[in-house]
Formats: structure tokens, sequence, C-alpha cells
């Protein structure tokens, strides 16, 4: 793997965490609201946003990573 697409894909995973962790956790809380026909209690809010955290890790290092391959930078 060269030290060049392993930067680009590190960084580009970093920029994109924190925004698509953010868009999980909306659509989780977002479910959870639909599915329980009314508002998501506090402690339920703090499990989706963890939860969120740590679905959202393989989610954008395996984006960034198909994303610098097609733009041409080889692993």
């Amino acid at each position: 793997m060269s030290t060049y697409f392993a930067i680009s894909a590190a960084v580009l995973a970093i920029l994109l965490y924190f925004p698509v962790s953010r868009l999980v956790w909306v659509f989780s809380v977002r479910r959870l609201e639909k599915k329980k026909q009314n508002p998501a209690t506090d402690q339920e809010i703090s499990f989706q946003r963890k939860r969120a955290r740590v679905l959202t890790i393989p989610i954008v290092i395996i984006f960034s990573c198909i994303f610098c391959i097609s733009i041409g930078i080889t692993p």
C-alpha cells in the first residue's frame, strides 16, 4: 500500500466521519421514534449516538478507500 494512498484515504475518512456520524444518528433516531410512535428518551438518544459513531467508522473507511481507488490513487 502506497503512503500517498493511505494518507489520502485517512484524511478523507477523518473529514467524513463527523457529518456521516451525524447523518446516521439522525436517521436512527427518526426510525426509532417512528417505530415507537412517540419521542425518544434522552437515554435512547444517547445510545443511538454511540451506535452511530461505531457504525460510521467502517462506512467512512470503506468509502474513502473505494473513492481513492476510483480517482486513480493506487494502493
